[in-house]
């Protein structure tokens, strides 16, 4: 019997889409196939560590440990606050030096050309680049620069990519977004200002994507902060509880599916 391609769509979210790692393995242990990813910002660096073979326990574990002291490098703020260079090393270090067509099922990733206001993505090539180029806040994190084009977070054209994993053959599409508008949030600093500004921005617009999916998972990750990398385990396990809570409706989808496809092979 036929199968149906099952993609995910990770959205953007900064330390809240650890939470992304809580639905993998749910769906991993319910033996729901992954077979291809679309990621945005975190969502991006999600879904290469996974798509690197990094097995689930590992990727909890780096999650555990992962402090912003590990990819901070300030630099004199022309374009961004942010270098970039350490993050981006890590993320090469993780990935073993892949390329993204190395990866063991078909990966891709978001970013947001800033001076045509294109949506760039990637499905070959330096993963560290892209990944890079698509965790780059404005203003935050210097933009990168690929192909003479100048990239930053693709957060900011395509929060939750549900249109570039249809694009890539799935059937079913299980989109998760973990990015969430703190209603009279603190705001205390410039990142506070550009973070909360992006996230009411992309509100409106993931209602749309949200209709375009066949299962959206909304993880209850709005009391986390997005920027402290904190109380990783906390978040991660809340991807987990709402997966776990879809799992029914994910498998009626892809019975419902089986059943169209054994029809249409009938017909014919």
């Amino acid at each position: 019997m036929n199968e149906p391609i099952l993609g995910l769509a990770l959205g953007a979210g900064g330390a809240r889409g650890f939470a992304h790692l809580g639905v993998i393995k749910v769906l991993l242990e319910e033996n729901i196939p992954i077979n291809l990813i679309a990621g945005s910002s975190m969502g991006a660096l999600v879904a290469s560590f996974y798509g690197a073979g990094l097995n689930i326990n590992r990727l909890y574990k780096l999650a555990s440990a992962f402090k912003r002291k590990y990819y901070l490098d300030f630099t004199v703020p022309k374009m961004g606050f942010i270098s970039g260079k350490r993050v981006k090393e890590l993320i090469r270090l993780f990935t073993h030096g892949k390329t993204i067509e190395q990866l063991d099922i078909p990966i891709a990733i978001v970013a947001t050309d800033l001076l045509t206001g294109e949506k760039v993505i990637f499905k070959e090539g330096s993963i560290s680049d892209a990944v890079r180029a698509s965790i780059s806040i404005p203003g935050i994190f210097v933009p990168e620069k690929i192909d003479g084009r100048i990239l930053v977070d693709g957060g900011v054209i395509d929060r939750v990519p549900v249109s570039v994993v249809k694009e890539m053959g799935a059937d079913i599409v299980i989109a998760v977004d973990v990015s969430h508008v703190k209603i009279n949030e603190e705001i205390s600093s410039i990142f506070d200002v550009i973070l909360q500004s992006i996230d009411i921005m992309q509100r409106e617009l993931v209602k749309e994507g949200e209709l375009t999916s066949d299962i959206m998972i909304h993880p209850h990750v709005a009391q986390y902060s997005s920027r402290a990398f904190t109380n990783i385990e906390d978040i991660i396990r809340k991807g987990e509880e709402e997966t776990k809570k879809q799992i029914p409706i994910i498998q009626e989808r892809i019975a419902k599916w089986k059943e169209s496809a054994c029809n249409e092979k009938k017909e014919k």
